[in-house]
């Protein structure tokens, strides 16, 4: 069973250390991302765990034939409405719908991505910065871990720190920050209106 004072790892790591294919991958969504520079895997390796967990956890709920009523059924109602609240499935999404969630959407839902996809930041790595100074705050608690797993009822309290410099509109930062989204809103018209 093991010694209960030895903490164990809860990450798996991948199986083979030299696969091209995976590590290309693992690059591409540590760039896409903005993860740290140095450790940046183990962080896609988390993320790959937890989705393996809930894979898991819903291949077993479909794989019930009595899961329609009773424990299963309550254990399910409230596998999906975890997953809701995750920000990983939509409202009223069935159990076949979480097989279809991928590393990508666990990514999506870290509070570095939030807040660069909420236009707190300018880039991925600038919204790890910012969190890791302290400058976003949930409400009024403060957050300096870029990898929390934001909730959707958390999203709408998502700001600059009150006592951050960020906090106010007139600060230079923030001016900047809306030229340069600006900027690439027109970068990414021209491109599809170039695809078209």
């Amino acid at each position: 069973m093991g010694e209960p004072k030895f903490s164990r790892p809860k990450t798996q790591t991948p199986t083979h250390p030299w696969k091209q294919a995976r590590i290309e991958e693992e690059h591409a969504l540590k760039e896409k991302y903005g993860l740290k520079k140095i450790g940046g895997m183990r962080e896609i390796w988390r993320e790959k765990s937890a989705l393996r967990k809930h894979r898991n956890q819903a291949m077993k709920l479909i794989g019930r034939v009595d899961a329609s009523e009773g424990h299963y059924a309550k254990e399910k109602e409230q596998f999906l409405q975890s997953l809701y609240s995750k920000g990983l499935l939509v409202s009223g999404a069935g159990i076949g719908d979480v097989l279809e969630i991928n590393v990508e959407h666990m990514l999506s839902r870290r509070l570095q991505s939030v807040v660069y996809f909420r236009g707190l930041a300018p880039s991925m790595r600038a919204a790890r910065n910012l969190i890791i100074h302290g400058h976003i705050s949930i409400g009024d608690q403060r957050m300096t871990v870029p990898g929390y797993h934001i909730l959707k009822d958390e999203e709408e309290g998502l700001q600059y720190s009150p006592n951050s410099p960020f906090s106010e509109p007139d600060h230079p930062f923030r001016q900047n920050l809306e030229q340069v989204r600006n900027i690439e809103e027109e970068v990414d018209e021209d491109t599809e209106e170039g695809v078209e």
